[in-house]
């Protein structure tokens, strides 16, 4: 059976769809990608600039919470906009709420199976702890893997906006939502993205749309975010 996300628009949320950058997604799928180094070869001129596969703590927290792939918690990264630096992500999640941080941890207890699972429920058990520790693994495994690159990124990332909004302003909006990927068509005020696992429909409120490109998520699909408080976004 076909799944898929359907973002339902408004006329508010055509005139709100706009672009972001996400620093906190692009690093959770850096981590990702560093799980799985065999299926992602586009990917490999950047894991040259990578000194040795990470080993330490830091990064084996963030592969816990994380996960290979699927569902991941929406508080590793913040609403994106077109001028977040990776501090003000990483500032951002410093101020994450602790009943939220425990209510997206629980969803990954369910995702997740042995040591694992125990890891992380010890990290629900906790909240503040656990808020504390992602911090500075964030923040550790941020230098090592993208701080490096990160100037190099933010220039790919700002000329694929730049070309998708020429293309919005020359054709229109549902032309240019068709080039995102091939996962992604819209039809009669009505974005929809196909999944492999999860379908859902999202009335955007008003609240419009937020497109992020991304540099280090798998070629084969897009992320969708739709749950609050966290803006209805496709990366």
């Amino acid at each position: 059976m076909d799944r898929k996300v359907e973002f339902r628009l408004g006329s508010s949320d055509i005139s709100a769809v706009r672009f972001g950058i996400s620093p906190g997604h692009e690093l959770v799928h850096a981590v990702r990608v560093m799980l799985r180094l065999q299926t992602a070869p586009l990917h490999w001129g950047w894991l040259r600039t990578v000194r040795g596969a990470p080993t330490g703590e830091a990064f084996r927290l963030l592969a816990v919470i994380s996960g290979v792939d699927g569902y991941l918690p929406d508080f590793l990264t913040a609403t994106p906009s077109g001028d977040m630096t990776p501090e003000e992500e990483l500032e951002r999640l410093r101020r994450v709420p602790t009943e939220r941080l425990q209510f997206e941890l629980q969803k990954m207890v369910i995702r997740s199976e042995g040591s694992r699972q125990q890891e992380i429920r010890e990290l629900v058990a906790d909240p503040a702890r656990a808020r504390t520790v992602v911090v500075a693994a964030w923040q550790e495994v941020w230098q090592q893997l993208l701080a490096p690159v990160w100037p190099q990124m933010l220039r790919l990332l700002r000329a694929d906006i730049a070309v998708r909004a020429r293309r919005s302003s020359d054709a229109g909006l549902a032309v240019m939502a068709a080039t995102l990927h091939s996962t992604v068509t819209w039809h009669d005020e009505v974005v929809y993205v196909k999944m492999r696992h999860h379908s859902e429909t999202v009335d955007c409120g008003g609240t419009g749309l937020v497109l992020v490109p991304s540099v280090m998520i798998a070629a084969r699909g897009c992320a969708v975010l739709t749950e609050p408080p966290a803006q209805p976004t496709i990366f």
